[in-house]
């Protein structure tokens, strides 16, 4: 017999790739999951692309590179990333990324809390 309890997650599953996608006019984000005050989500870029500078007040951000490669300025600090490079940063942290590479970049992302509602949105 399954037991569920109040406020407990259900398990879910969803397909990585169907939340890779890349437009021209900017970079896109996909939310993945949104529990609690979680959410897991990708980040797309087509060369010369970028994340604007800014910060995740009160979360942990982690990082995973699963394809391509560019720089993460975090504090002002370049940061050179490629394929399967895992990165981790506090919220407080200025962050940001650019594509200056040839091929196309997604980054899988957790924050592992959502500062306000506007961080777990697609764009």
């Amino acid at each position: 017999m399954k037991k569920t309890f109040k406020g407990a997650i259900q398990m879910k599953k969803e397909m990585l790739n169907n939340f890779i996608e890349y437009i021209e006019e900017k970079l896109t984000k996909r939310v993945i999951f949104k529990e609690g005050g979680s959410t897991i989500f990708v980040l797309n870029f087509m060369p010369n692309q970028e994340l604007p500078p800014h910060k995740h007040p009160g979360s942990n951000v982690y990082l995973l590179v699963l394809s391509g490669e560019g720089t993460f300025s975090i504090d002002e600090q370049e940061v050179k990333v490629k394929k399967n490079d895992v990165i981790v940063c506090n919220g407080d942290e200025s962050l940001s990324f650019v594509n200056n590479g040839t091929e196309n970049v997604s980054l899988y992302v957790t924050l592992t809390k959502i500062p306000d509602e506007r961080y777990a949105q697609d764009v």
